[in-house]
C-alpha cells in the first residue's frame, strides 16, 4: 500500500489551482474514437512544468508523446477491465473521502485553531488535574451534583489543602491513586482541547476554574512551563545486541563498546570509528550522522533523551543501551522549532482529528443552511415526533411496521428528497447512543437538527465535482493514477518477477553492468601508537586471532589497538588506504591519525555477480527495458488520431 501512495505522490502534483479553465476546448487526439482534449492537457502541462527536471519534456511536442502515452496506458487498463475491481473502487472511494476533507471545512475556523496549536506546541506544560465522571449528556440535577462538588474540592485547595493528596484521594481518574494526579509534560493535540486549553490558560502554580469535557468535571494545577526542544542532529556508534541471548557474546559487545569509548577519550576521531566499528550501515559511512529528530520521533526514548541533554561543553554521551544494542552518541547540532509555515500541513492534520474539529464542523453546518435553503413539511414532522415514545431511552423504540405514510418528502436539498421514513430509520441507528435527553420531543428535535446537517453535508459531498472544477480533475487524475498502477503492477512488476526466462535472458545480455569490484577477506588492526601497531602485526604473522590479539595489547585502563574482520569490497571505509592487494601480512600504513595493519587471508578478484548475487538490481533495470518498449507496443494496439492544427494553437497560449 505504502508504494502504492508513494507511486501517485510523485506521479500525481495535488495542486488546487486549475489552469487554462477559460481555455477553448477543441480535441487534441483520439485513441479508438475516444476525445481527449485540450484543457487538460494545458492543466496538466502547466501543472507539472516546475516538476520536470528532464528539459527535453518541457519540449511540448516531447510532452505531448509522454501524454498520448499515458493515455494509451490508461486505454489498456480500461480495455483489460482493471477499473471495476472491487478493490479498484474502494480505493477510490477511500481517495475521494479523503480529498472532499479539504472541502469540508471554514478555512477561517481551521487557520485560527492551526495557529492556536502551533502557539502551544511551542511549549511543553506539566499540570496534574483531578476529575469528577460525569457523562456529556447526564441529566441536568447530574451535572449539577458533579459540578458543584469539584467547586467545593478546589475551595479546599485554594485555602491550603494539599492538591496531590486530595487527587489520590477523590479523583476519579484511576491513576490518581499512584500519580496524585501527575500527568507530566504535555504539548498542544495531547489532551482533549477543552482540556488543553484550560491548562495553557492557567498559570504555573495556579488551580484552574472547573473544566467540563466528555469525561466530566476536572480542576487542573499548572506545575510548570518549558519550551519545546525542538530537534537535534547528531552521530551515533552503535553495536547491536546479539541475536540469541547469549552472556559471552553480550559481554563481548559491552567490551567492545567500552573500547570505543575509552578510545574516544584518548582524543581518536569519531567519524573514523564509527566507519570502522559502527554496527549501523546506513549511518556508520557518513561517520555515525543520523538525520535530524525531535521528542517522539524515534523508537527509543531513551536515545531521545540522551542525545538532547549533551551540550556544546558536553557534546559526548558514555555507552548506553537501547532495546537495540550498546551506543556513544555525539551532538552535532541543536535545532530549534520548525516553523509555523514548515508544520501548517501537520497541524491540518491533527485539528481534523482533534475535538477542535467540532468547532469546524458547527461552523460548515451553519455555511450550508444558509447555501441550501430548506423547508420542512411540520406536519409530518409532528406526526413523526409523536411516534417516538420513552422506549427510545432504554433502547426498546422501533420503527412502525408501516410507514407508507411517511414514504414522502419531509424536506428537499434542491433535487433530492429526503422522506420521513429515512428521518425514522435514522432514529433507530441514534438509539443506541444512549442520550438522556428529556422530554422525549427535545430528544427528537435535537436529533432532527443532527439528522439535517447530516443530509445537507452528504448532499454537499456528493456534488463537489460540479462545485469545484479544480476537485474534479483532482479525482480525474487519481482514478488514471491508480489505473495506472494496477496496469504497471499487472504488465511489468508482476511480469519482471516472474518471468524468469525473460529476466535470465536480460541478465546475461547485460552481464557487464552487473560486476564485483576486487574484494579482500581480511583482519585489520587499527592503532594510534606506531610501537603498538607494530605489535599487533608480529602476532598477525604469528596468526594470533584478533581477540587475542586485542587481550594482549589492551589494558584495563587504555585500549590501545582496535580489530576489524570481514570481507570488503576496493573503496569500503573500513579498508585502510594504499593496502596492497598481496596475501599475508601487509605493511604498517598511515592514514590521518591512524597506524593500520592487516592480515589479506584471500583476494577475491573483480568479476560478474551471479544473477542471485544481484537480482534485486537486474529485476529492477529488467522492468525499466519492459516499459521502455511498452508504448511502442500500445500504439499498435490502438488507433490514435492527431489534430496538427489544434495542437499549434494549443502551443501558441502556453508559448504566451
Amino acid at each position: 500500500m505504502k508504494i502504492k501512495q508513494l507511486f501517485l505522490g510523485v506521479l500525481l502534483s495535488l495542486n488546487l489551482t486549475g489552469f487554462a479553465q477559460n481555455s477553448k476546448k477543441e480535441v487534441l487526439f483520439t485513441i479508438d474514437d475516444k476525445p481527449y482534449f485540450t484543457d487538460e492537457f494545458s492543466r496538466v502541462y502547466n501543472k507539472n512544468l516546475d516538476l520536470v527536471k528532464d528539459e527535453s519534456q518541457k519540449d511540448l511536442a516531447q510532452y505531448l508523446e509522454l501524454f498520448i502515452g499515458y493515455k494509451l496506458k490508461i486505454s489498456k487498463a480500461n480495455k483489460l477491465g482493471l477499473q471495476n475491481g472491487d478493490a479498484y473502487k474502494n480505493e477510490l472511494s477511500s481517495y475521494r473521502t479523503q480529498l472532499s476533507k479539504n472541502y469540508l471545512s471554514d478555512s477561517k475556523v481551521t487557520k485560527e485553531l492551526v495557529d492556536e496549536g502551533y502557539q502551544r506546541s511551542l511549549k511543553e506544560i506539566r499540570a496534574s488535574h483531578i476529575l469528577l465522571m460525569v457523562d456529556e449528556n447526564a441529566a441536568p440535577a447530574d451535572t449539577l451534583k458533579a459540578y458543584n462538588k469539584i467547586v467545593e474540592i478546589r475551595n479546599r485547595i485554594l485555602k491550603g489543602e494539599d492538591f496531590g493528596k486530595l487527587a489520590a484521594e477523590l479523583s476519579e481518574d484511576p491513576s490518581a491513586k499512584e500519580n496524585k494526579g501527575d500527568l507530566g509534560y504535555f504539548s498542544a493535540f495531547r489532551m482533549v482541547y477543552a482540556f488543553e486549553s484550560a491548562a495553557f490558560k492557567t498559570a504555573v502554580g495556579k488551580i484552574s476554574n472547573p473544566v467540563r469535557t466528555r469525561f466530566g468535571y476536572h480542576i487542573i494545577k499548572v506545575e510548570d512551563s518549558r519550551d519545546n526542544r525542538g530537534e537535534v542532529t547528531v552521530a551515533h556508534i552503535m553495536l547491536l545486541n546479539p541475536k540469541e541471548d547469549n552472556a559471552d557474546e553480550k559481554a563481548k559487545i559491552k567490551k567492545n563498546i567500552d573500547d570505543i569509548y575509552q578510545k574516544l577519550q584518548q582524543g581518536e576521531s569519531f567519524e573514523s570509528l564509527a566507519k570502522q566499528f559502527s554496527d549501523d550501515k546506513s549511518s556508520s559511512s557518513k561517520g555515525g550522522v543520523l538525520a535530524r529528530f525531535g521528542s517522539g520521533q524515534l523508537s527509543s526514548e531513551e536515545f531521545e533523551n540522551t542525545a538532547f541533554s549533551l551540550t556544546k561543553d558536553k557534546p559526548l554521551s558514555a555507552p548506553f543501551q537501547t532495546k537495540f544494542g550498546w551506543h556513544i552518541v555525539k551532538l552535532i547540532e541543536k535545532h530549534p522549532v520548525r516553523t509555523l509555515d514548515e508544520m501548517k500541513v501537520e497541524l491540518e492534520n491533527k485539528v481534523s482529528k482533534d475535538d477542535r474539529s467540532r468547532l469546524i464542523t458547527n461552523s460548515l453546518n451553519e455555511k450550508l443552511r444558509k447555501k441550501y435553503v430548506v423547508k420542512r413539511d411540520d406536519k409530518m414532522y409532528a406526526a413523526l415526533s409523536k411516534l417516538v415514545t420513552n422506549d427510545y431511552y432504554e433502547n426498546k423504540w422501533e420503527v412502525p411496521a408501516d410507514t407508507k405514510a411517511f414514504d414522502k418528502k419531509l424536506f428537499a436539498i434542491n433535487d433530492k428528497t429526503i422522506t420521513g421514513t429515512s428521518f425514522l430509520i435514522y432514529l433507530k441507528t441514534q438509539q443506541k447512543a444512549g442520550l438522556t435527553l428529556k422530554p422525549i420531543n427535545k430528544l427528537v428535535d435535537t436529533f432532527y437538527q443532527k439528522f439535517l446537517d447530516e443530509q445537507l453535508t452528504a448532499y454537499y459531498t456528493d456534488h463537489l465535482e460540479t462545485e469545484f472544477p479544480e476537485f474534479s480533475n483532482v479525482m480525474d487524475e487519481y482514478r488514471d493514477g491508480l489505473l495506472l498502477f494496477d496496469l504497471m503492477e499487472k504488465e511489468i512488476w508482476d511480469r519482471s518477477k516472474t518471468d524468469t526466462l525473460g529476466l535470465k535472458n536480460f541478465y546475461e545480455s547485460n552481464k557487464a553492468a552487473y560486476q564485483w569490484k576486487n574484494r579482500l577477506d581480511v583482519i585489520i588492526a587499527s592503532s594510534t601508537n606506531m610501537d603498538v601497531i607494530k605489535k599487533a602485526q608480529k602476532l598477525l604473522k604469528q596468526k594470533v586471532a584478533p581477540e587475542k590479539i586485542k587481550e594482549q595489547l589492551n589494558t584495563k585502563d587504555k585500549v590501545a589497538v582496535m580489530t576489524n574482520v570481514g570481507v570488503f569490497e576496493d573503496g569500503n571505509d573500513a579498508l585502510p588506504k594504499n593496502l596492497k592487494h598481496e596475501v599475508g601480512v601487509s605493511e604498517i600504513l598511515k592514514d590521518g591519525d591512524y597506524y593500520f595493519v592487516a592480515m589479506v587471508n584471500k583476494i577475491m578478484p573483480a568479476g560478474p555477480k551471479t544473477l542471485d548475487e544481484c537480482k534485486g538490481k537486474v529485476i529492477n533495470d529488467y522492468q525499466q527495458y519492459l516499459e521502455q518498449n511498452w508504448v511502442s507496443d500500445l500504439k499498435k494496439e490502438f488507433t490514435i488520431k492527431t489534430f496538427p492544427d489544434v495542437f499549434d494553437r494549443v502551443k501558441k497560449e502556453l508559448n504566451k
